[in-house]
């Protein structure tokens, strides 16, 4: 589903005021669907990015910044050891999509190394976390435009048509790539070749398979901040489907599945239970997990095969002393 977004002319912009991401229409959620869809499964399931609500948004920016999380600062270190070439590769004059904006740190970096960026447009499904990323970047680049784009760009959407020009270049940092299965991973990358320009670029983030133990600490952190974080998807689920999740009766766990390289995070029952909607019920069986985010880990070839199978063209790619993580430069190829 596409969303009708407000037309902003460029030149009518005050970049020095706040844009008010809350007149915007929200981004479509039928969390109610998916999760009695997703319940009828088995294992049971919830799409991750309902994990994304005001609170969720904000304990990620925490999970960025633990110990064991090594993609955040793995990332931003590659971005500044890598700035310049990155930006060329860019160019002048280019139109910054980034999609899934979050606290914005590493776009401050990039953006202060752009050669006459036409515009940035932040795409992100949570209203106040757009807010949030815009309003601090405009402090940064006053001169800047800055178009927020409140959207779930996982679905079928469009960029606004108030800020066309400049070569589209999208930018999806993070492990984010890998929260999709392989295949949906190459028709989201499909979609991004059809919404840029003939000569669009695309700057990704892709984690790395490793050891096990690395990774699940990194997602089963000492803190327990992701584990409030995975917990946090039963409270709105209580908050806006009418449930009952009793939310000490769940336990976080995230484990690495070797085979499928993808770490599984789930929510586990500590007891049999039955947990009560506005129109429906569910048991659960003591152990019996809900699957809440995989995030698949790539080799270096596995994802320069998978973004040319998805009409994108390695121009270069950066990874860190010990292959943790990978940030990668595409070029659009010719769409037949």
């Amino acid at each position: 589903m596409s969303l009708s977004l407000p037309t902003v002319e460029l030149s009518k912009v005050n970049h020095s005021m706040s844009l008010d991401v809350s007149s915007f229409p929200p981004a479509p959620r039928p969390l109610y669907t998916d999760v009695v869809a997703g319940f009828n499964q088995t294992p049971r399931t919830i799409p991750c990015k309902y994990l994304y609500d005001d609170r969720g948004s904000q304990l990620f920016n925490e999970i960025c910044d633990l110990d064991e999380y090594y993609p955040t600062r793995t990332e931003l270190h590659l971005t500044r050891k890598y700035l310049e070439q990155i930006a060329a590769h860019i160019g002048t004059g280019a139109r910054l999509v980034e999609l899934g904006a979050g606290s914005g740190l590493k776009t401050r970096v990039l953006l202060g190394e752009l050669i006459d960026p036409h515009s940035y447009l932040p795409v992100d499904i949570s209203p106040m976390e757009l807010r949030r990323c815009s309003d601090r970047l405009r402090k940064d680049f006053p001169d800047l435009p800055i178009i927020p784009v409140c959207v779930d760009y996982t679905a079928d959407w469009q960029l606004p048509t108030s800020s066309v020009g400049g070569r589209t270049v999208f930018y999806y940092p993070g492990s984010t790539i890998g929260n999709f299965y392989p295949r949906q991973a190459c028709s989201f990358l499909k979609n991004l070749s059809h919404l840029a320009d003939p000569d669009g670029g695309l700057l990704v983030g892709v984690d790395l398979h490793k050891d096990t133990a690395l990774l699940e600490a990194a997602y089963n952190d000492r803190q327990g901040v992701t584990a409030e974080f995975n917990r946090n998807l039963l409270r709105r689920i209580n908050r806006e489907c009418g449930a009952d999740f009793d939310l000490d009766r769940f336990e976080h766990l995230a484990v690495y599945d070797e085979e499928h390289r993808r770490i599984e995070m789930r929510l586990i029952s500590t007891c049999r239970q039955t947990v009560n909607f506005a129109n429906d019920r569910f048991s659960f069986e003591e152990g019996e997990y809900i699957l809440t985010e995989v995030s698949y880990k790539y080799a270096i070839e596995d994802f320069a095969n998978l973004a040319e199978e998805a009409y994108w063209r390695t121009r270069a790619f950066w990874t860190d002393r010990d292959q943790l993580f990978s940030l990668w430069y595409l070029e659009r190829e010719s769409v037949h």
